[in-house]
């Protein structure tokens, strides 16, 4: 059975990543879902103010809600999943999570930022395809059509 990491952060483009895998598994792919949230270190003051177990377990807490979305479209999809909240800088961490739960291939999304956009303000699914030892599967964000893209005059030619 295939494993495929679907990288989730609670965001629109996250969920268009588990929708993707869904999409693939609903043509006969049989895969199980792993989908891994990577919440940043703590930085030395918040160690050193708050203690690490503190700042450890409310970042789970946070990891937690933020993969409950995804979740439940994978649920709701009745197709089997785990799901994995780990600690670290995002793309490293979650390449090393792939490699660490056996996963075949990796999936997420992307704002899909032009080049020097993505070079200036950096991006995690770029960093992931030049970093990981797997294939990176990424899906670029489609804005919905505004509503007179949507072919508001038929409605006055139907009149």
């Amino acid at each position: 059975m295939v494993r495929i990491l679907v990288a989730v952060d609670g965001s629109e483009l996250a969920l268009d990543a588990v929708r993707h895998s869904l999409m693939l598994i609903g043509e006969g792919l049989n895969a199980v879902v792993v989908l891994g949230h990577v919440q940043e270190e703590a930085s030395f003051l918040e160690l050193a103010t708050q203690g690490g177990d503190a700042i450890a377990e409310a970042a789970v807490e946070a990891g937690k809600h933020l993969t409950r979305p995804a979740e439940k479209l994978v649920r709701a999809a009745n197709v089997p999943y785990e799901t994995e909240i780990v600690l670290g800088s995002p793309a490293a961490a979650l390449c090393d999570l792939a490699e660490a739960q056996g996963c075949d291939f990796i999936v997420m999304g992307a704002r899909g930022l032009g080049a020097m956009r993505a070079a200036v303000i950096g991006s995690v699914s770029q960093a992931v395809v030049h970093q990981s030892n797997l294939p990176v599967l990424v899906v670029k964000h489609i804005e919905p059509l505004e509503d007179e893209d949507l072919g508001g005059d038929q409605d006055a030619e139907a009149a």
